[in-house]
Parts: structure tokens; C-alpha cells; sequence
């Protein structure tokens, strides 16, 4: 029997999920999809009997956004939200608003899910004559980090979300966790799929095929030791959740039509 039980989700659909498009730390609330995602993972979760004592959540309205409707349907909107940039998505760098699709056109579908999917692979910085950049550094919501502005990445692997997530995981999550809580983390795909990474001990080759799909809930059952009694689980209808997995998948391959 598990000690511990963890909920993780990936944020509902965004804006630019629906384009296709890095969206990163531009900041975007949930699509019309990504709502109705949200709302459909509360029912879920609440006719499952889940109870949380406590959210954690990135910075980014679209997992702030996912979080609060998630509560509403389960009708524990109380429930306190604790949120930090460390479980950001992954900074994307200079790749931050391109189509996934387009780059695959001309980069090669391999290429892109190297961008996307690899450990320890870097995409090209971010520099101040991107049109997003002084979206991002200017932002009020980050003269509130533990770190200087000036420390913020300009683009991260999936190793270095992982080395930005732990401190937050160590310090802030695990002791509750540990106190009895029942937590729900609405984050992002990178920083669940790092966190994941790191609960469970994937390896740096096999997180490459690790996909998760928006608004999907994952189970995560843990022994004293915090280590995972089994593989992580989605919960859901499964077959609707593989069409969801490969929908993810397919974002960074080229258009039949252009191929």
C-alpha cells in the first residue's frame, strides 16, 4: 500500500498548444479546449474521491488558470496554491514562438524532437532582439524569484529544468508530501516530465519517449522512501489518452500534406 500519492498535470491546452508553437515562459492562458480539459480533469478527480490539502503550481497563468478550475469542479477551491518559477516550463530560448511543424520542414523531424524531447540538448539562447524577450525579463512576476533576474535562464535543456526543479522538490514539496498531504502539482510538460524523470529514475535515453498530453491527471504512488511502487499512471479513459499521447507527438513532424 502506498504511503504517499501524488497527482501531476500537465496544464490544459493553450493558445499557442493550438498553433503549434513554442510557447515556453510566454505567458498565455488556457484555449477554449484547454478549459473544458481542466473542468473535465476536476470531475474526474472528484468522482475518483481525491482530496488535496495543498497545490503547487508554476508562475504561468495557464497552470494557475488549470489549477483553479480543477479545484472549482471538485468544489475545494480553498484549498491553498503555493507558486514558483521553478516548476516553469522548459525555456525554449531562441526557439520560443516558431511552429514546431514549420521547424521540422526545415530542420528535419528528428531535429525537432531532439530539441524537444532530449536530456541533456540545449536549444540556442534567447537574446534581446527576440520579440518576446522583453515580454519575458520584463515581467513583473519574476522580481519575485529566489534568484536575480539576471540568473534566469536564456534556454534550458530538460537536465536543467531537472537542476532548477529539485531544490524546490527538496525544500517545499517533499516535506509536505511527507507531513501526510495530498498534493496536486499543475505544471508543465517539461518540468512534469523532468519530475517524473527524477521519481522515478528514467533514464536520460528513454525520457525522450516519454509523452504527456494536456489536462490528463497522473497517479503517482510512493513508498516511505518516496520511491514509486509502480510506473506513474494516467487516469482517464485510456484509449482517449493514447490519442492524446499522439497527438502530442505528431506536433513536431511535418504536415502531411507538405511532406
Amino acid at each position: 500500500m502506498a504511503k504517499y500519492r501524488l497527482v501531476l498535470l500537465r496544464h490544459g491546452e493553450g493558445a499557442w498548444n493550438k498553433e503549434n508553437r513554442f510557447c515556453s515562459w510566454v505567458d498565455q492562458k488556457l484555449s477554449s479546449d484547454g478549459v473544458k480539459e481542466a473542468q473535465n480533469c476536476g470531475k474526474h478527480l472528484k468522482a475518483l474521491g481525491f482530496e488535496f490539502d495543498l497545490v503547487f503550481t508554476s508562475v504561468l497563468s495557464r497552470s494557475i488558470q488549470t489549477a483553479w478550475l480543477v479545484l472549482e469542479e471538485m468544489g475545494q477551491e480553498w484549498v491553498p496554491i503555493q507558486s514558483s518559477w521553478r516548476l516553469n516550463e522548459r525555456h525554449y530560448g531562441a526557439l520560443i514562438g516558431l511552429n514546431r511543424a514549420e521547424m521540422a520542414l526545415n530542420h528535419g523531424e528528428e531535429q525537432v524532437k531532439i530539441w524537444r524531447r532530449s536530456y541533456d540538448v540545449t536549444p540556442p539562447p534567447i537574446t534581446e532582439s527576440h520579440p518576446y524577450y522583453e515580454e519575458i525579463y520584463n515581467d513583473r512576476r519574476y522580481k519575485c524569484c529566489d534568484v536575480s533576474q539576471d540568473n534566469l535562464p536564456k534556454a534550458e535543456s530538460l537536465k536543467d529544468v531537472l537542476e532548477r526543479l529539485l531544490p524546490y522538490w527538496n525544500e517545499k514539496i517533499v516535506p509536505e508530501l511527507k507531513s501526510g498531504k495530498m498534493i496536486l502539482i499543475s505544471a508543465h510538460g517539461n518540468s512534469s516530465r523532468a519530475l517524473l524523470k527524477h521519481v522515478e529514475g528514467i533514464s536520460d535515453e528513454d525520457i525522450m519517449n516519454v509523452t504527456l498530453p494536456t489536462g490528463v491527471p497522473i497517479l503517482l504512488e510512493l513508498d516511505e522512501n518516496l520511491h514509486p511502487l509502480g510506473p506513474h499512471r494516467f487516469l482517464g479513459d485510456q484509449e482517449a489518452i493514447q490519442a492524446a499521447i499522439k497527438k502530442v507527438e505528431d506536433q513536431g513532424k511535418v504536415k502531411s500534406a507538405e511532406k
